[in-house]
C-alpha cells in the first residue's frame, strides 16, 4: 500500500485541508508531522465548515487514526479548545482516534508572550510572525530546555524542566522589560491542563511503524508550505521548522522508505501572509479581484493576504527540494472570468536572467518577473469534477503550468467542497 505526504507548495494556504480530508476516506491514518497551532485548515463537508489548527484534517472522518507527531509544537490549551469546538460539531475525539507523540515539545504561555515582544519591537524588521509562541518554543526544543508532553506525567521532572527553562527565558523578559515568568502558575496551569492532554500521548514512532508493517495506508499532513521552509524559504520571513516533504519523517518517527508519494499543493494563482518577498505580487485591481474572489484570509489570523499571479519558477524550485511526484492544482475556478491571465516563467536580477530565487534577502528585494500571458476563459469551472468539464483554455493554462514546474498535475480542486475534486494521477495506486 502506498503512503502519501501531501505538503504545500508556495507560502501556505494552498487547500491543503481539503486535499488531505479527500485523500483520508482512502487512508487508514493521518499523521501530522511539523508547525503548531499557527497552521490553519479549513474544510467544507457538506455544507458545514470546519477550521483546524492542530489536529489533522482526518480527525472529521470516522474509522481514522489521527496523530500529532514529534516535529509538531503542541499548544495544550489551544489542543483543548480545538477538540471542544470540534466535539460541538458532533466530531468525536477521544485517545482511541487521536494519538499525540509523547516526546512532542509544548508551547506554553511564555512563549505566546516572549514571540510578541519581539515582534513589537520597533528597532527591528518585523518578520509576521502568528504571535502565538512558535518560533520561541522551536528555539526551545533546540536549545533543549523544553518541556514536552511526557514531561506533564512527573512531577518532579516538570519542577526540574521548568527550572531549566526559567533560567533562560526570564534573562530575554528582562531585555525585553517584562517581568519575571511566574514559576507558580505556570506550574499550575500545567498540572490543570496535564490530565486532558496526556491521555492521548502515546510512543507514535511504535504506532506508524506497525501500521507501515500491517500494510495501512498512512498519509502525512504538512502545514505551512515549503517557501515558509526554515533552510529553503524566504529567510528570515519564513516559519520555525522544516516544511518539506523530508520532514514527514522525522517529525513522526518513521524512515524515508515509508514515503511513496509527494503530492505538493498548488494554487493557481499565488498568495502569501505577512511580510516578505513576493515577486509576482500585485497591487493593482487584479490583486485585489483575486483577493476577493479566493476569499484570501487567513484561517488563523484572519489577516488579508496579499495576492498575485502564478510564479512557476517558485513552484519548480519547491517541487524539487521536496521530491513532489504530482501537484494537486486548487483554486482553479477563482479564475474564471479573466481575459488573460500571467505566469511568471523566470526572473531578471539587475537586467541579467535568471531561473530560481536567490538565498540572498538583498538579491530577493532586487528580483522582477518575467511574465507569459495566455488567454483566460468566461466559462464557470466552480465544481467540475471532470477533466471533460474543463474548457480548452483551462487545460491550456493547466498543461502550461505543467511544463513550467517540470511536474505533472495529479489532482483538481474546483471549489473548497470535497466532491468537487478532478482525480487525474492517484497518488495511493501502488
Amino acid at each position: 500500500m502506498a503512503n502519501v505526504v501531501v505538503v504545500g507548495a508556495q507560502w501556505g494556504d494552498e487547500g491543503k485541508g481539503k486535499i488531505v480530508d479527500w485523500l483520508s476516506e482512502r487512508a487508514d491514518v493521518i499523521a501530522r508531522f511539523q508547525g503548531g497551532h499557527n497552521a490553519g485548515h479549513t474544510l467544507v463537508i457538506d455544507g458545514t465548515v470546519y477550521k483546524l489548527s492542530l489536529l489533522p484534517s482526518g480527525i472529521v472522518r470516522k474509522g481514522k487514526l489521527s496523530i500529532i507527531g514529534n516535529g509538531v509544537v503542541l499548544d495544550p490549551w489551544a489542543l483543548v479548545e480545538e477538540i471542544g469546538r470540534l466535539r460541538e460539531q458532533g466530531v468525536e475525539i477521544t485517545p482511541d482516534n487521536l494519538k499525540i507523540a509523547e516526546n512532542a515539545p509544548l508551547i506554553l504561555p511564555v512563549h505566546g508572550e516572549l514571540d510578541r515582544a519581539r515582534e513589537a519591537q520597533t528597532s527591528v524588521a518585523k518578520i509576521g510572525t502568528t504571535g502565538r509562541g512558535i518560533g520561541p518554543a522551536y528555539e526551545d526544543k533546540v536549545g533543549r530546555r523544553a518541556i514536552r508532553l511526557a514531561d506533564l506525567g512527573d512531577r518532579a521532572t516538570l519542577e526540574a524542566r521548568i527550572s531549566r527553562l526559567l533560567v533562560h527565558h526570564d534573562a530575554l523578559r528582562r531585555g525585553l522589560g517584562l517581568e519575571p515568568v511566574d514559576r507558580a502558575a505556570l506550574m499550575a496551569a500545567l498540572e490543570e491542563i496535564a490530565p486532558k492532554v496526556l491521555p492521548h500521548a502515546a510512543p507514535v514512532w511504535q504506532i506508524m511503524s506497525t501500521a507501515r508493517r500491517a500494510g495501512r495506508r498512512i498519509l502525512f499532513e504538512g502545514a505551512q508550505g515549503a517557501l515558509l521552509d526554515i533552510d529553503f524559504g524566504t529567510y528570515p520571513f519564513v516559519t520555525s521548522s522544516n516544511t518539506m516533504a523530508g520532514m514527514a519523517a522525522t517529525g513522526t518517527g518513521t524512515g524515508p522508505g515509508t514515503i511513496d508519494f509527494v503530492l505538493g499543493i498548488v494554487k493557481a494563482y499565488t498568495t502569501r501572509v505577512g511580510e516578505g518577498p513576493f515577486p509576482t505580487e500585485l497591487h493593482d485591481e487584479t490583486g485585489r479581484r483575486l483577493g476577493e474572489r479566493g476569499h484570501e484570509f487567513g484561517t488563523v489570523t484572519g489577516r488579508q493576504r496579499r495576492c498575485g499571479w502564478f510564479d512557476a519558477v517558485l513552484v519548480r524550485q519547491s517541487c524539487a527540494q521536496s521530491g513532489v511526484n504530482g501537484i494537486a492544482l486548487t483554486k482553479l475556478d477563482v479564475l474564471d472570468g479573466f481575459e488573460e491571465l500571467k505566469i511568471c516563467v523566470g526572473y531578471e536580477l539587475d537586467g541579467s536572467p535568471i531561473d530560481h530565487l536567490p538565498a540572498a534577502t538583498d538579491q530577493q528585494a532586487r528580483i522582477r518577473p518575467i511574465y507569459e500571458t495566455m488567454p483566460g476563459w468566461q466559462e464557470s469551472t466552480a465544481g467540475a469534477r471532470r477533466w471533460a468539464d474543463l474548457p480548452a483554455a483551462v487545460i491550456k493554462y493547466v498543461r502550461r503550468i505543467e511544463e513550467l514546474i517540470e511536474c505533472p498535475v495529479a489532482l483538481l480542486s474546483t471549489s473548497p467542497e470535497r466532491e468537487d475534486t478532478i482525480l487525474v494521477t492517484d497518488p495511493f495506486a501502488d
